[in-house]
């Protein structure tokens, strides 16, 4: 995937294998915030949460590569300005989550919180059944130092393209906590499907028609 962008120096490509690190990086300062971990990842102190959403971000990345899920970066000369995660198989993503998966999470972030996590998957998977096969647009961030400048619309305009060469896809989904999101994905006609609690922090389940 090479997708170029109306900036001429910048490009969309699958995420290259030398910058998972620094993606990782990327998507925990996006996530650092983000209300719904704070509450499932249940840190009392936050250096225990920072630890905690690391090894969450480690962990969603490691099976995202294992299964060939897409993961897609913004390059500006080389350099990762933003990062999408995208289930296009929730099966295959699932069969790779066994006790292996479970069991380094459950020891790196705690049972109860990965447990809540399982769970919320699968509440998100129940809610969308009448709209499968579809993809899920599971982690997106900007680097902080890069926001502003929209390059978050850059990379969801690249995701129409992995989405319309999907033959069976009928479009892409995604989960939304914080503030100002909807308006950002509305923008890209994302429109909402229902609202989910989870951990007393209420989210919204977005979805665009392919």
């Amino acid at each position: 995937m090479s997708e170029q962008t109306p900036t001429a120096n910048l490009v969309v490509e699958y995420l290259h294998p030398e910058d998972i690190n620094i993606a990782a990086s990327v998507l925990y300062k996006a996530y650092h915030d983000d209300p719904l971990l704070k509450q499932v990842l249940e840190a009392k102190h936050e250096l225990d949460f920072e630890k905690k959403l690391r090894a969450l971000i480690r962990e969603e990345l490691s099976s995202f590569s294992q299964t060939g899920q897409p993961m897609v970066g913004l390059y500006e000369d080389k350099r990762l300005l933003a990062v999408a995660c995208v289930i296009a198989d929730g099966e295959q993503l699932e069969a790779s989550r066994q006790w292996h998966w479970r069991l380094r999470l459950m020891l790196s972030a705690g049972y109860l919180q990965t447990q809540q996590l399982i769970e919320k998957e699968k509440a998100i998977r129940s809610a969308l059944q009448e709209y499968e096969p579809y993809h899920f647009l599971s982690l997106i961030a900007v680097d902080p130092q890069c926001q502003g400048q929209g390059h978050g619309h850059y990379l969801l305009q690249a995701l129409d393209d992995l989405l319309a060469q999907s033959d069976k896809s009928k479009g892409m989904a995604v989960f939304i906590t914080q503030k100002g999101q909807e308006q950002f994905f509305a923008t890209h006609h994302y429109q909402p499907l229902q609202t989910l609690a989870f951990s007393a922090v209420e989210g919204m389940l977005l979805f665009k028609d392919k």
